[in-house]
């Protein structure tokens, strides 16, 4: 399992830098989950312009070998990598990856989606006929969210897929912006979610990825960058080393009435493509902060705190006061190599979080740009806008 780890962080490395001789810039890989289309629109410069957007990885629902490979082919183009699926992945998984295992815009394997306990063998069993013919490129599928199955049995269902299907990394969907009555909500578990997601990772050292929704269905409302900051920077406080966002393009679905995708069905973009792509961005000026990291503690403040956390009882070294004044937030402490990081998130989709922030001089704060400046140079009082995040650097 550890090699397979090993493999894995340099598949997304070699993602992110296609030039291997050069070395890796911090990097947060990011995936497209339901992206460019086979057919008319798979063209070179439909998928420049989601590699321009800040994606790493490509994954298209494919049902074609054909099609499949010509995804791998454009990719490599553009600088991207492609999740590989078709038919014959299932049917002859042997035969298919040995085919494809070199190709330069393979970034991994998907398997299915939202599997239950039911089918983990199975699955388990088809991951190590892949793994057999390439250990280096990952499998991939996401696991189903906390409320399907309640906590305790979450905890158990997560467990028990580390037991029977041997994959590097976790990765697991959660939408927690919902439609309210006045304003967005947030659910009430999401939390709880990255809170065992990220304890499941930390027992069986792996990595973990998730995701923001970028396209607007059912009792989800069509994203903000408040929405998408609060989603991708609290992933990230807790740890996430890829970041994905469903969808890319729209699917179209009429049962779910999927509308503002950042790509629209006919191929055009939305205004939600600029807010990704703005995002994405943001997230790579102060990766080096997340990439590789360890997070030592969340801890929330808030009147009441989310479900499965922790409240602050605790100043983080160097810090002489954290006060909110208004509106809640998180505190993430984060290590990375011999450098030390502490990451304030609001954690609310519609209110500003205010808080008093004092510290020594040790410390510096990280600004959008990823440059630092003294943090004694501000005022106490910080206002995060909804989602939003600071960093201070601990020297």
């Amino acid at each position: 399992m550890k090699k397979l780890i090993l493999l894995l962080c340099c598949c997304l490395a070699a993602a992110c830098s296609p030039n291997k001789q050069e070395k890796a810039v911090p990097h947060i890989p990011i995936l497209g989950w339901y992206s460019i289309p086979p057919g008319e629109h798979a063209t070179l410069e439909h998928y420049r312009e989601m590699r321009e957007a800040g994606f790493d990885f490509s994954f298209a629902h494919i049902y074609s070998y054909e099609d499949a490979i010509q995804a791998l082919d454009l990719c490599a183009q553009v600088g991207m990598k492609s999740i590989f699926m078709c038919p014959e992945l299932k049917t002859a998984p042997e035969e298919t990856v040995d085919k494809v295992m070199n190709h330069p815009g393979l970034g991994g394997y998907f398997l299915c989606d939202e599997p239950g306990n039911d089918s983990l063998d199975a699955i388990g069993e088809w991951a190590s006929r892949i793994y057999s013919v390439d250990s280096i490129h990952p499998c991939y599928l996401n696991l189903l969210p906390v409320h399907a199955f309640g906590h305790d049995a979450y905890v158990e269902h997560l467990e028990l897929f580390n037991k029977k299907v041997h994959l590097p990394q976790l990765s697991f969907d959660y939408y927690p912006v919902l439609i309210g009555p006045d304003h967005c909500l947030l659910s009430p578990y999401w939390y709880d979610n990255l809170e065992l997601i990220s304890a499941e990772c930390r027992r069986t050292g792996k990595p973990f990825w998730a995701f923001a929704l970028a396209t607007a269905h059912g009792p989800y409302p069509i994203p903000t960058i408040d929405h998408l900051r609060l989603q991708m920077y609290s992933n990230l406080a807790y740890g996430a080393q890829l970041l994905q966002y469903f969808t890319y393009w729209n699917p179209g679905t009429e049962q779910w009435d999927f509308h503002q995708a950042p790509i629209t069905i006919d191929g055009h973009r939305s205004p939600v493509y600029e807010l990704v792509r703005q995002i994405n961005e943001e997230i790579q000026k102060r990766a080096f902060v997340w990439d590789g990291c360890t997070v030592k503690r969340v801890s929330h403040i808030a009147e009441t705190v989310p479900v499965g956390t922790h409240p602050l009882t605790q100043l983080p070294s160097h810090f002489t006061k954290i006060q909110s004044e208004k509106g809640c937030g998180l505190v993430s402490e984060i290590k990375n190599g011999n450098r030390h990081f502490v990451m304030f998130v609001n954690t609310s989709p519609a209110e500003e979080w205010r808080v008093q922030i004092q510290t020594d001089d040790c410390v510096q704060l990280v600004r959008l740009d990823g440059t630092s400046v003294p943090a004694q140079a501000y005022d106490q009082l910080f206002i995060l806008s909804p989602g939003n995040c600071d960093i201070f650097e601990v020297k």
